[in-house]
């Protein structure tokens, strides 16, 4: 009893206010293409400084179209061709980029670029089977249904009163039917469970007629009509539960907060708290012209948004931004030095959402 009293007395002497207080963290960026093997390391030691309980990326790890300047970069790595690059791809940004994580969880959704060059979602999911079946996940979803033994790229898990959904929008006929389905289900289940206060989704492209809405689930049909259903569940959802709903995707490689302040959202419905943090070392592109209806909009930044979950769990976001003097020494050694230098002062494109 004594030696337990002692480890509760250390905790409230050493924890930091914040967890202290009942609050936990979590972290969140995605578009890792291109300088990823650079920035992901800054990542992934900020988002360990900062005591988030795990880290959620939402897709494009790799480009798949052309090669990552970061793999070409790489000091004494010798000059990659289309058949090295490809065949390599993928296992380079598990080791370059998850394995700084270390034991802390990452949860992945599937991008589209993850589906370029002749990949498809068996590939995916073959590739990144760790990361999908992780006991924590193949509970929940034998939880939901003890049948459905089939590994999908979309998922959810239930942690700390927040239900965490991951949807997959990386190719133009989704979202399907059957994934429709079974968020609706999910929300159902939350609904009903007084345990669950929050639902927080994740997606690679956002949802569509956003701020940013030339680069996102607007620019397909099947796109338009699914994602506008998703958007009105979670507004129904909120409005006859009165429990929080967070909106969070990448795909537009800026970060941008408020992005469903648009006229049209306004008109139909009301505006979801939602953001945009494609921000983990894809090529920056321009803000779009809406930007000005956003109440944080940053290009040419890299980092994480952190999730600063309340007691009642409601969360508060903030940006982490990280820069060149945070890659960690062991990333710096691996890369030539100009290749880092690029990273940070160009790797921007003109284009404009």
């Amino acid at each position: 009893m004594k030696s337990l009293v002692t480890l509760i007395s250390l905790f409230f002497a050493f924890a930091p206010l914040w967890a202290q207080s009942g609050e936990w963290r979590f972290a969140v960026s995605g578009d890792a293409r291109n300088c990823g093997d650079v920035v992901m390391p800054a990542i992934a030691q900020g988002v360990t400084a900062d005591g988030a309980r795990f880290y959620w990326h939402l897709g494009d790890f790799r480009a798949l179209v052309e090669f990552d300047e970061d793999m070409v970069g790489r000091a004494g790595a010798g000059k990659l061709t289309v058949r090295s690059y490809l065949n390599t791809a993928w296992d380079d940004f598990i080791d370059s980029q998850l394995k700084p994580f270390g034991n802390l969880p990452v949860f992945l959704a599937i991008g589209n670029h993850e589906l370029e060059s002749a990949r498809n979602r068996g590939d995916y999911v073959t590739q990144f089977g760790d990361w999908l079946v992780t006991p924590l996940l193949e509970k929940q979803r034998l939880a939901d249904d003890p049948k459905d033994h089939k590994t999908k790229p979309y998922y959810h898990w239930i942690q700390g009163q927040i239900d965490f959904i991951t949807l997959d929008n990386a190719s133009h006929d989704q979202f399907s039917s059957a994934q429709v389905g079974w968020f609706e289900g999910l929300l159902k289940r939350a609904a009903a469970n007084p345990e669950i206060k929050t639902v927080v989704v994740g997606m690679h492209a956002a949802l569509p007629d956003s701020l940013s809405a030339g680069h996102s689930m607007n620019e397909w049909a099947e796109g338009i009509e699914s994602g506008r259903r998703v958007y009105q569940d979670l507004l129904a959802f909120k409005s006859n539960t009165h429990k929080n709903v967070y909106l969070l995707a990448s795909h537009s490689h800026f970060l941008m907060e408020n992005i469903f302040n648009t006229y049209y959202i306004l008109s139909h419905g009301g505006v979801l708290p939602g953001w945009i943090v494609g921000t983990a070392g894809a090529v920056r592109y321009r803000l779009p012209r809406e930007s000005a209806r956003a109440k944080i909009a940053k290009t040419d930044v890299y980092g994480y948004l952190l999730a600063n979950v309340h007691p009642h769990a409601t969360i508060d976001f903030s940006f982490r931004d990280v820069t060149q003097k945070d890659v960690p020494q062991t990333a710096l050694q691996r890369f030539q030095a100009a290749t880092v230098e690029q990273c940070f002062t160009g790797n921007k494109s003109d284009y404009q959402p």
